[in-house]
């Protein structure tokens, strides 16, 4: 295995093969089409095949064929193994130099409110100092991102503190996402959409969860958000973009709610307080992967 760490690092030492293995990385566990990673990162598909032939070669990257598509994933065993050759090879083993926490700025507002311990203990305090912030992203902020922000917030009044926005926002809140908030008594005149920069320019809180519920979104370049929070990608197709009789459109929004619905059930659910960052990093990430049977 130590013979391939320097073969990885150089192959992410080209600006466009990190391009798309930070991509893929956003996209994790998700299987990326090729066509995707080329139209969200601007490469020619011949030259893109390159790059994953590189990043897969070094065991970085693993693909499936799906009928006449070929599909990508982070090889996160790999990945892991490379990351802990750097922390345990050149920071030998030191988490005063190299750890997340070695500044106590980057400890996350979750790890310092709710347990002083390092992230790898479990949690004992049973107290609540404070609702958890999460900010669900999404393109339009129409329609996906504003159900889920309307959800949490009703299935754990009090708990969470909800905010959602995106990347190219719609002028306003989709009408048949309205009409069916309003059908459920979750309506609230405050659900706009909004640009993420204006969730930063708003002096909104140090988030806890960061979902992203739509894959163009994971796909495209994010700010850091302060305080590490946990992030997920919950891809799921566009209502919006529905096609066929409006009985069929009604539907692909019935579809999407249900979903979202039930995946933040199941979030609010977990046991937040009782888990370490890495288990509740990956319950987060196993929820849409346990509600895959859900999607439309």
């Amino acid at each position: 295995m130590e013979e391939s760490i320097p073969l990885r690092l150089s192959i992410l030492g080209h600006p466009q093969r990190l391009a798309v293995f930070r991509l893929l990385m956003r996209r994790y566990p998700d299987r990326v089409a090729a066509g995707e990673i080329a139209a969200a990162l601007g490469i020619k598909p011949s030259t893109l095949s390159s790059y994953l032939s590189a990043l897969t070669l070094a065991d970085l990257v693993t693909k499936t064929r799906e009928g006449t598509w070929q599909r990508y994933q982070i090889n996160m065993t790999a990945t892991r193994q490379t990351l802990d050759a750097l922390y345990l090879d050149c920071c030998r083993g030191r988490p005063d130099l190299c750890g997340p926490t070695a500044d106590p700025d980057m400890k996350t507002d979750m790890e310092t409110d709710l347990n002083s311990a390092p992230t790898s203990f479990v949690a004992v305090d049973t107290s609540q100092p404070r609702p958890y912030n999460v900010l669900f992203l999404c393109t339009g902020n129409s329609a996906r991102s504003i159900f889920a922000e309307a959800i949490l917030t009703n299935l754990a009044p009090g708990r969470f503190r909800t905010f959602s926005a995106g990347t190219t926002p719609h002028t306003a809140v989709n009408p048949v996402a309205a009409e069916m908030l309003k059908s459920k008594g979750l309506w609230r005149e405050d659900l706009h959409p909004k640009l993420i920069q204006e969730i930063i320019d708003s002096g909104a809180p140090k988030f806890d969860f960061v979902f992203t519920v739509c894959d163009q979104a994971a796909n495209e370049e994010c700010p850091a958000w302060e305080g590490q929070p946990i992030s997920a990608h919950w891809g799921m197709p566009d209502p919006v973009k529905a096609t066929g009789t409006e009985a069929q459109k009604s539907l692909a929004f019935q579809q999407a709610y249900g979903v979202l619905h039930r995946r933040l059930r199941a979030f609010a659910a977990l046991p937040l307080q009782q888990l370490d960052l890495i288990s509740l990093q990956h319950a987060v990430d196993g929820i849409a992967q346990d509600h895959d049977e859900d999607k439309p």
